[in-house]
């Protein structure tokens, strides 16, 4: 049975999270009160007023209160603070520790044992409060080293995007961590990351093109027609004039779908090819990549 070390009571209310044995030792609140449904288990002993959104930031803060008080937040799981909130509530929460501790977590938390100085962590404060987790370049590293390629690079265009990583903070990754833990998995994420890619779905698309060998697309490419704008699209070849469109479940939502049938009317009317994607069509990569590539005229490698 897991049991959570000594925690301060300073430690004990995050934003409406704490700890369930802690808050019955103060007379907060009473057992058959915790056991009634009252309140939202999140971890094992940690707790949460129902009201707050149970997403992966609110599972984080409850991890943090049963590990030692030199975790560190990681990973994707840090991510989240860095505006790339792709970690879903029922993700593993990525927990950073020295190697010599000995605190394995609860189930719902994965403790990753590595070496990392003061220098590498940061303390946020926001609306639910303090909370401690890696750099963005040291977040970028667990990533790359941790995460499937097409997840890191995504994770890492959204960090990008907002600002938080820029391209020679990265190269200066793939140089530091030469000949160290992950740095084979650092030297091929790093290139692929491009900070213009607005969603997940787009640097999947772009992941998967280049493990294939077809040529980059570029990102949220501007499409004009003489002195036309005809819209910004997610991927574009524009020499071979195709583009690569993914439709979230806001393109389904009132007037957007014939918002976005009588665009892609006028880009097909000046000349521009387009793939449609939905979320159905990305669980066989595959086959979006040899659309694209028909559409290009690349062949594919054979097998």
């Amino acid at each position: 049975m897991f049991e959570a070390p000594h925690v301060p009571l300073s430690r004990r209310g995050l934003h409406g999270v704490f700890l369930g044995s802690h808050a019955v030792a103060q007379g907060g609140v009473t057992r058959s009160q915790l056991q009634s449904g009252l309140y939202r288990r999140l971890l094992h002993n940690v707790y949460a007023d129902p009201r707050l959104t149970a997403d992966h930031r609110l599972f984080a803060r409850a991890a943090l209160l049963l590990m030692p008080d030199d975790a560190v937040l990681a990973g994707r799981t840090a991510a989240a603070w860095y505006d790339a909130p792709f970690a879903a509530a029922t993700d593993a929460v990525l927990v950073l520790t020295k190697p010599d501790t000995s605190c394995r977590g609860p189930r719902g938390v994965r403790v990753h044992r590595r070496p990392f100085g003061a220098h590498e962590v940061v303390t946020l404060e926001d609306e639910g409060g303090e909370v401690r987790l890696t750099t963005p370049l040291r977040t970028a590293w667990e990533i790359c080293a941790l995460e499937p390629m097409a997840s890191a690079v995504a994770l890492l265009d959204g960090m990008t995007r907002a600002g938080h990583l820029d391209r020679e903070a990265l190269n200066g990754l793939v140089s530091s961590t030469k000949g160290r833990w992950g740095s084979r998995r650092v030297a091929k994420v790093v290139p692929l990351v491009d900070g213009r890619s607005q969603s997940p779905p787009e640097s999947w698309v772009r992941v998967a093109c280049a493990r294939a060998g077809l040529p980059a697309p570029v990102p949220q490419f501007v499409v004009v027609d003489g002195d036309e704008f005809l819209g910004k699209v997610d991927l574009a070849w524009p020499e071979q004039r195709l583009i690569v469109e993914y439709e979230g479940a806001y393109h389904f939502e009132g007037l957007q779908i014939a918002r976005d049938d009588q665009r892609y009317e006028r880009l097909i009317a000046a000349g521009w090819r387009v793939i449609r994607l939905s979320a159905a069509d990305l669980r066989d990569m595959d086959a979006v990549v040899a659309r694209i590539a028909r559409e290009l005229g690349t062949p594919l490698p054979t097998m």
